[in-house]
């Protein structure tokens, strides 16, 4: 134990994970042994997987498994909690992820970074666009920073307000951010 306090925090980050990613191996897969055998992922595979979404401070944003979802105060009662399926190469998720689960087997798990590039890219200066208040003052609608408001159907923050313009952020709330991901391969098609 004294030995884990000396860490730095990106150690003790990846022992942590490393933990998890072992325990959440073994209570899916129901053995301790590696996985080698049967179909792997392929571009045009539909793999199904269980994952944790962190930040790299260790926050978790998103889960398909509910407990951990309630664990980490996420949890959505809307919200049917179960593996993803997706086509690898066919962008129905972040490329970092599609990259992530080539070459791995059913019950496999792995922890990927994915960087901003292979997320939901860098934050672009070009969709911060000031906006004169005026606009919100006839629409009826109080700016207040940290706020979200939709302007033709996209989600905005609301980033700045003065007495003249409301400053706009069109950014996704991920973008500019290094995504890690845990992951476990559930099914597999080719």
């Amino acid at each position: 134990m004294k030995k884990l306090l000396m860490l730095s925090f990106k150690n003790k980050l990846r022992y942590i994970l490393a933990a998890c990613s072992l325990l959440l191996l073994i209570s899916l897969s129901g053995c301790v042994s590696s996985v080698s055998e049967g179909p792997v992922v392929k571009n045009g595979s539909t793999v199904s997987i269980n994952y944790i979404g962190m930040f790299k401070n260790g926050t978790v944003f998103d889960t398909s498994i509910k407990s951990v979802a309630e664990k980490y105060g996420i949890y959505n009662p809307n919200r049917e909690y179960k593996p993803i399926n997706f086509t690898v190469g066919a962008g129905q998720v972040i490329k970092g992820l599609e990259r992530g689960v080539l070459g791995m087997h059913v019950g496999e798990n792995k922890i990927i970074e994915i960087p901003p590039e292979e997320a939901y890219g860098p934050i672009r200066e070009d969709l911060i666009i000031p906006i004169p208040i005026e606009y919100f003052i006839k629409a009826n609608i109080t700016p207040v920073v940290g706020s979200y408001v939709y302007v033709r159907g996209q989600p905005a923050k609301i980033v700045k307000v003065n007495n003249t313009h409301v400053v706009l952020d069109f950014n996704s709330p991920m973008a500019g951010k290094t995504l890690i991901f845990n992951i476990t391969v559930v099914d597999i098609k080719n």
